[in-house]
């Protein structure tokens, strides 16, 4: 055996040994009944011609590999995000499975999130009762100070009614009246995992102001209010905390699930710890305004503001890159009074620095992108402030009007005048555009990686390297502690790129005496 108590290998290089090497072609040729090495070879070759591409956009009803998750999903993020707090998934054990471990891989951390477990029978007859127990037993466990509520597509396709349901548990006394169970329809078959966080964000909203409003005055608190949207930069919350410190300001982060991802080993387990504080959420009416961080992502929370709290929901961007970021405090300056501090002025003058720096690497290089919608944009704006040129921009959950936004930012800079915009679009549809009008890097999330393989297949000049960007990021560590808002953010997105670019330099030119003129350290 290869394998001894005294040498753990883990698959690579394991199975690289002859014995499992041998078994695995065993197995292949005795019992799989695949095709032949060489058919597969002539299809692989097919799919990355322009005849090929041309019918894989004319699919309707195929999705391969989506670039986007779930709309629970992003329910469970929301909840993770407020004190104290349960996510409650009324579903099956298997949905709830996925997202925690979604997010284990991503966050490296233990995700609370429960279900109550439907299975066949209340798949027939309703998951009433799981709701009753579920409940009852989730309070008596885990002792959260709110349990926030979503569906599955189970739930949803039978049609389970939340509001009856808890209305029903409450009623029954299975937990108290008074407790906070905000809920939110999310099924998995329409939206995506923004639109989730959207619609469990309008939950919570409407369980502790829509009863709530008679003695609420806009501006009244001084406040202004933040609104994170789907957000898995930790450092982007933090960076928030930060200028708005600087600044002076008084503001509510409403939602932030910064500690709880991201707690210390220090021998303590914490299932829950930080997260905005629930008298933050009843007292934001109050507020002067409510900035919405990734607007494209917030349809139904931006229609809660300004119908229920009467504020006028300002519109910004997302603050990505340098002018985004500007627009945003000033923004914040013009609301509160408050001018913008010297160290935030400082900092804004060492991202220029930095960009001036490394223009010359990044001018003209082209770049593919996919994400969510927000995201996308924001890279697309700071890649044409970099004078990089963003060719294939995708983004499978996109409207008209996004697309037409990202088309009008393209038209603005001389170096988006060759960029495409696909909406509806799924990172097969993406494979097909790095074949076929090959980008210099593509950025985006871990799943970009089997297209970086299938480029490299091809032949090393075809080959179109990832920069991890986005969520989920599970094949890289720690990243997701990063910082991509603000001028803060700006730095880090500059370093990662231009780093990708360099290093893509020093790999093709380390043929010693062949390439290697360029391969020195003055740059």
């Amino acid at each position: 055996m290869s394998q001894t108590i005294d040498q753990i290998k883990p698959s690579y290089p394991l199975f690289r040994e002859p014995e499992y090497v041998d078994n695995l072609a065993r197995k292949r040729d005795g019992v799989e009944e695949g095709h032949s090495a060489e058919k597969i070879e002539e299809i692989f070759q097919w799919s990355t011609t322009p005849e090929y591409q041309e019918l894989n956009f004319k699919r309707e009803a195929l999705t391969v590999n989506p670039a986007k998750a779930c709309q629970p999903l992003g329910a469970v993020l929301c909840a993770l995000g407020f004190e104290k707090t349960l996510p409650y998934v009324h579903g099956s054990q298997g949905c709830v499975a996925y997202f925690r471990t979604y997010f284990n891989r991503h966050f490296k951390e233990p995700i609370a999130c429960v279900s109550d477990s439907m299975t066949e029978d209340a798949a027939v007859f309703g998951g009433q009762k799981n709701m009753f127990d579920g409940l009852e037993n989730a309070m008596a466990l885990y002792k959260p100070k709110m349990i926030a509520v979503s569906t599955t597509c189970m739930a949803e396709v039978i049609g389970d009614d939340l509001n009856a349901f808890i209305g029903n548990a409450k009623k029954e006394g299975y937990i108290p009246s008074e407790f906070p169970t905000p809920f939110a329809h999310t099924p998995s078959f329409v939206g995506s995992h923004t639109t989730g966080w959207d619609n469990m964000f309008e939950g919570i909203q409407r369980y502790f102001t829509i009863n709530a409003m008679d003695d609420k005055v806009v501006g009244s608190n001084g406040k202004i209010n933040l609104v994170p949207g789907f957000e898995t930069y930790l450092g982007n919350y933090r960076v928030l905390h930060r200028m708005m410190k600087e600044m002076g300001v008084d503001y509510s982060l409403l939602c932030d699930p910064t500690e709880v991802l991201d707690t210390p080993a220090d021998g303590e387990f914490r299932m829950y710890d930080g997260g905005t504080r629930l008298e933050e959420m009843q007292d934001a009416p109050n507020a002067i305004d409510t900035l919405l961080l990734q607007p494209w992502q917030l349809a139904k929370t931006k229609k809660f503001v300004q119908i229920t709290w009467k504020q006028p929901s300002s519109h910004l961007n997302i603050p990505m890159g340098l002018a985004w970021t500007d627009e945003f405090l000033m923004k914040v300056a013009e609301l509160t009074g408050k001018p913008i501090p010297d160290s935030l002025t400082k900092e804004r003058g060492r991202l220029v620095d930095m960009m001036t720096d490394s223009h010359a690497w990044l001018h003209g290089k082209k770049f593919a992108l996919y994400g969510d919608a927000d995201f996308v944009l924001g890279m697309v704006k700071f890649l044409l402030e970099l004078g990089a040129e963003p060719t294939h921009v995708l983004c499978h959950q996109a409207n008209k009007r996004w697309k037409k936004e990202a088309e009008t930012l393209l038209a603005s800079s001389p170096f988006g005048k060759e960029g495409k915009v696909y909406t509806g679009c799924d990172l097969w549809h993406f494979r097909s555009l790095c074949f076929t009008d090959k980008p210099d890097f593509m950025i985006g999330n871990s799943y970009g990686k089997f297209i970086q393989r299938d480029t490299l297949h091809k032949g090393k000049e075809h080959e179109v390297p990832l920069i991890r960007i986005g969520f989920p990021i599970f094949d890289r560590h720690h990243l997701h502690r990063m910082t991509t808002l603000g001028y803060e953010g700006a730095m880090y997105l500059l370093t990662t790129l231009v780093n990708a670019v360099l290093e893509r330099l020093d790999d093709e030119t380390r043929g010693m005496g062949t390439t290697d003129y360029n391969y020195d350290l003055v740059r």
